[in-house]
């Protein structure tokens, strides 16, 4: 599987709301643009503001029904439609593997903006499985580096801690401090994309984003050949890769299981 796109380490996102330039304002319509194409959920909810007419193709969106973007999967509505890149399940699946290489983990902070709706739908996820797996989870809201920094710090103090960190802007602008911070207290952490695997973080387990922009492109090319969006269903993941980098997890002193290998798709070394 080839690499993700590649984000530098560190962007000024800040405490930022998504939020189109005031000059940018009604730019797309006065341009006659025919459809447009959004990644992510806050970005999605900054359009969908702007207009309820222009096509817009999503790619990036969790639960797009729980979050009010469509009415359903099947039949959207409206003039949204495109890929999902999770559905709210993810976050059992994300806690049973993370439990899976780390048996003795009992407290896990899920890592996410709370800006990005999604966040909610994964958690309950992870919630309604915790207790049969042992953990006690926490969500942990971080906009910035600095709340990154103090909130993995802080629950790194204490022993048998894991991670699980939510697919979003911030927490892909932040990935090497995310990794870094959770090396440094002996964390072990799941992690939404394959790039943060093959940046140092210890498995990684979701879709490709090159291939969900690669099927919104047959989306958006369908629009300007007149299909409605309300007409496209959206699309919900069908294949996720499970990616684990077995140096970090020597450095952490985790073994593995080799049923786990067995299954993973990319194994970096």
């Amino acid at each position: 599987m080839g690499g993700g796109p590649q984000y530098p380490n560190r962007l000024p996102l800040g405490r930022r709301r998504f939020r189109p330039h005031p000059r940018l304002r009604g730019r797309n319509r006065r341009l006659g643009a025919e459809a447009i194409l959004g990644a992510s959920t806050p970005v999605l909810a900054a359009l969908r503001k702007e207009t309820q007419t222009i096509p817009i193709v999503f790619t990036g969106v969790s639960d797009p029904v729980g979050v009010g973007f469509v009415a359903s999967l099947a039949r959207p509505g409206g003039n949204l439609t495109g890929f999902a890149n999770f559905e709210p399940e993810m976050g059992g699946k994300w806690l049973q593997e993370l439990k899976e290489v780390a048996p003795s983990v009992n407290r896990v902070a899920f890592i996410l903006n709370r800006q990005n709706a999604s966040w909610a739908s994964l958690f309950r996820a992870i919630e309604a499985v915790a207790l049969a797996f042992g953990v006690t989870a926490s969500a942990v809201d971080v906009r910035d580096a600095t709340e990154i920094e103090r909130a993995i710090t802080t629950f790194g103090g204490q022993s048998n801690g894991g991670l699980i960190v939510q697919p979003d802007g911030i927490t892909s602008a932040h990935r090497q401090l995310i990794i870094d911070l959770a090396a440094k207290h002996g964390l072990p952490a799941v992690y939404p994309f394959r790039f943060f695997a093959a940046d140092g973080g210890l498995m990684a387990y979701g879709v490709s984003i090159v291939d969900q922009f690669r099927h919104a492109a047959g989306y958006v090319d369908r629009i300007l050949r007149g299909a409605k969006p309300a007409d496209l269903p959206v699309q919900a993941p069908n294949k996720f890769d499970l990616v684990v980098n077995l140096k970090t997890a020597k450095a952490l002193g985790l073994k593995i299981p080799e049923s786990l290998l067995a299954r993973a798709d990319e194994v970096i070394e």
